[in-house]
């Protein structure tokens, strides 16, 4: 019995010693990648000048390759709400001539989420129709910026809404009164 009770001690003891020396390796939870916004910041302004350049080429592949694969575009026409195929589609014939549009940033904001994940923006841009408002979202996919939904704007001075509201209305008065009764 003696003998018996002095094993079972040194069992116990030895396998008290053993799980109180051994340390458990925990895995430490991946750091979140440092993002500098200034970096990132820079990163984002050549992509949206690169974006508007290759419009102004032509260059097919160099705009619509920065649109995400989910990414919407948004015209200044009230009915230009286009997935990435759609204005693929639209857009494609002024591609083909060699050139599209020519848009150059004036001015751009660039703010960021706190993971430094997503990034939205707004610039005021030089256009063929005079000062136009962009804005958009990007989201990071892997190492690269892909532009997810971006809004086209026309910019339109105070003093002038009342010159330019009925120009709009007899194009969009139909537009709206169509759109509230398909809402009810």
């Amino acid at each position: 019995m003696k003998r018996t009770n002095l094993m079972l001690l040194s069992a116990i003891l030895s396998c008290t010693i053993l799980f109180t020396s051994c340390k458990k390796e925990v895995a430490a939870e991946p750091k979140a990648a440092t993002v500098s916004i200034a970096d990132e910041t820079k990163i984002i302004n050549m992509l949206l000048d690169n974006w508007h350049t290759a419009a102004a080429k032509g260059d097919h592949n160099g705009y619509f390759g920065k649109i995400a694969e989910g990414g919407r575009y948004l015209g200044t026409d009230a009915t230009e709400n286009w997935d990435k195929k759609a204005f693929d589609a639209f857009a494609k014939p002024y591609f083909d001539k060699g050139q599209a549009w020519d848009f150059k940033a004036l001015e751009r904001n660039i703010y960021f989420s706190k993971d430094g994940r997503t990034a939205w923006f707004d610039e005021l841009l030089d256009t063929w129709m005079k000062a136009c408002r962009g804005s958009g979202v990007l989201e990071k996919e892997g190492n690269e910026w892909k532009i997810k939904h971006y809004v086209l704007s026309m910019t339109v001075p105070n003093d002038a809404i009342d010159a330019v509201i009925p120009a709009k209305a007899k194009y969009e008065d139909s537009l709206i009164a169509k759109m509230k009764t398909a809402k009810k």
